[in-house]
């Protein structure tokens, strides 16, 4: 046992009703944490006393408020420096407390200023007694005396920054059931010891906190690319987007790259680039009426195009791939809306990753995720495309750091108008 949870014990045994621990710190003399330290310890043993929680508010003097009740307040400091021949004011100013002071003992006409003075304004002093009551009124607080100011005195120091109120929570403490002056440690566990021996039969344990809140348990937290995605998709679907299917990150390269009307011998289809699948290195299933057509203007030209020229592969265009960018997906997301016997105008919008084979550094890696939408409707303009850039930016908020281009289309296969845009975000 503590010594202050000893000389509590014996103070509160010799009064009937209870006692006040602020009222026990003053009387020993101590920190009033160190009483409260004592409190508790000794509610945590059970009913050896009871304690309830109060609070109390009181006047206490500032850093500046104990200054001044020590050495007396500005205004007097300043009337007491000033010699019978008077002072230059610039002096007087130079002083800590010159400028309050100065103002002060103007306002209570124990000084005058006189500006006239051949040498520069000068302070004489117009009283050779005073009486300080700000410091007296301090001094009074200090003594714990407070009682005898009134409001107004109490709020006009408090104005000036030299006193303040105190909000102080003690406990009023009484006898438990169980009070004792001598304290014997409660066993917080029973051993296999105790039961083996008996021993626990006259151990008294301390009773179970069911209250008790418990270690907070770790918990997960999301991945910062899942919150960018997360609000870009709430973005999109605010907007009247329909997410696009991206499950697929192998893609086959008529879809990558044919469909899109990229050549076949394009550099960007060459393995310095792209990452080609050894196993199923090609894919076999496409709509033939489709790949035909495809084939037919990369070769010959069409539908305006005067095409390529070259002899088209289907060998390059089955090779599978790890698609290099999310517009294989609307590649075969228009192609399914053009199979429609009723064509529905739509905007779809995708966020996955992508993979290319990049040179591996500080800022570029193999994968990367791309934000993809596309819009397709009767009479679709520049202008639709530049405000449905500027409404997501508008609500993504200023200073995003994204990249991002469009592109206006019109395809011989819709009866309207596409426009499609893209941004690529380094997560």
């Amino acid at each position: 046992m503590s010594p202050a949870q000893e000389t509590l014990l014996r103070r509160v045994e010799k009064v009937d009703g209870g006692l006040d621990s602020q009222d026990v710190a003053t009387s020993l003399g101590v920190d009033h944490q160190a009483i409260v330290g004592a409190v508790k310890s000794l509610l945590a043993l059970g009913d050896v006393i009871s304690a309830e929680q109060r609070s109390s508010k009181h006047w206490e003097l500032t850093g500046e408020g104990c200054e001044i009740a020590e050495q007396g307040s500005h205004e007097a400091r300043v009337v007491s420096s000033i010699p019978e021949e008077g002072m230059p004011q610039s002096q007087l100013m130079k002083l800590a407390f010159g400028k309050v002071g100065f103002s002060k003992a103007m306002s209570n006409k124990w000084i005058r200023l006189d500006k006239g003075h051949e040498g520069g304004p000068r302070i004489f002093k117009t009283v050779e007694h005073l009486e300080d009551l700000v410091r007296d009124k301090l001094l009074l607080v200090q003594k714990g005396q407070a009682s005898q100011l009134e409001e107004k005195e109490k709020n006009e120091l408090k104005k000036r920054k030299l006193l303040s109120e105190v909000t102080v929570k003690s406990y009023w403490i009484t006898k438990g059931s169980c009070f004792s002056t001598t304290i014997t440690k409660q066993e917080t566990e029973l051993t296999p010891e105790m039961i083996a021996s008996g021993s626990w039969k006259e151990k008294k344990f301390k009773p179970y906190n069911f209250e008790a809140l418990g270690v907070a348990p770790d918990c997960g937290h999301l991945h910062p690319l899942m919150k960018v995605r997360t609000q870009f998709r709430q973005i999109f679907l605010e907007m009247g987007f329909t997410e696009m299917p991206t499950n697929n990150f192998i893609e086959s390269s008529f879809w990558n790259f044919d469909s899109l009307f990229q050549p076949q011998q394009h550099p960007a289809r060459d393995q310095h680039d792209t990452f080609f699948l050894s196993d199923p290195a090609q894919a076999h299933e496409f709509p033939q009426d489709y790949l035909e057509r495809v084939r037919k203007v990369h070769s010959e030209g069409g539908f305006g195009s005067q095409g390529y020229k070259y002899d088209w592969k289907i060998e390059e265009a089955q090779k599978n791939i790890l698609r290099t960018h999310t517009t294989a997906v609307s590649a075969r997301m228009l192609y399914k809306l053009a199979q429609q016997e009723k064509f529905t105008p739509v905007k779809y919008f995708s966020i996955d990753r992508v993979f290319r084979n990049e040179t591996l550094d500080a800022t570029h890696l193999a994968e990367f995720h791309q934000i993809e939408g596309v819009v397709a409707d009767y009479g679709l303009t520049l202008g639709d495309l530049m405000g449905i850039l500027h409404q997501f930016f508008n609500k993504l908020g200023e200073g995003s750091t994204s990249q991002g281009w469009g592109q206006f289309h019109s395809f011989n296969s819709l009866p309207g108008n596409v426009i499609q845009f893209k941004f690529e975000v380094g997560l």
